[in-house]
């Protein structure tokens, strides 16, 4: 396996269902060494030169939060723990219909899932942010799901490589 292999395997599940980001991010991570800052960094300057439609697509790669992928059982195994570690496994029906309302509204409104960065969240904060940027306009919303894309790819990338400083 070579190295560009190796890197696609181990960091292509950073971003959702995209592993063309560590694919185009392989050079610059490889010419600069292989710190989780600077995965990072060659990773989100991969998928910010992607092209709005790129961007879009991994936006889409994400499920609902609290939705039918996680009832369901379907979820990639980072986004099921990301998930459980906020409480969205253990909603009440009320929490869940909640959840169901704003994911269809949103995704009506937007054209993809409400994505954040789940950890260290509790289900309330991720109502309150969900309520607040609904009424986003599409390009801010467009700029704030990317970089929650990218925070998520930080957490994800930090428990991969604990040891490393990265902040």
């Amino acid at each position: 396996m070579s190295g560009r292999e190796e890197f696609v395997r181990r960091f292509g599940g950073l971003f959702e269902h995209s592993p063309w980001v560590a694919e185009r991010a392989y050079d610059r991570a490889a010419s600069v060494g292989l710190t989780a800052g600077n995965v990072h960094s060659a990773l989100c300057t991969a998928f910010r030169a992607a092209s709005p439609a790129e961007r879009l697509a991994v936006l889409r790669a994400h499920p609902d939060l609290a939705g039918k992928l996680a009832v369901a059982g379907e979820l990639t195994p980072d986004s099921r723990a990301e998930q459980a570690s906020a409480g969205l496994d253990r909603l009440s029906p009320e929490e869940h219909a909640r959840f169901t309302a704003l994911n269809d509204a949103y995704t009506k409104k937007f054209g993809f899932p409400f994505i954040i960065a789940v950890k260290g969240l509790t289900k309330d904060e991720i109502l309150a942010a969900f309520e607040r940027r609904i009424d986003n306009s599409m390009e801010e919303e467009f700029e704030t799901a990317c970089a929650q894309v990218e925070q998520i790819a930080r957490l994800r990338l930090k428990s991969m490589l604990p040891g490393d400083d990265y902040a």
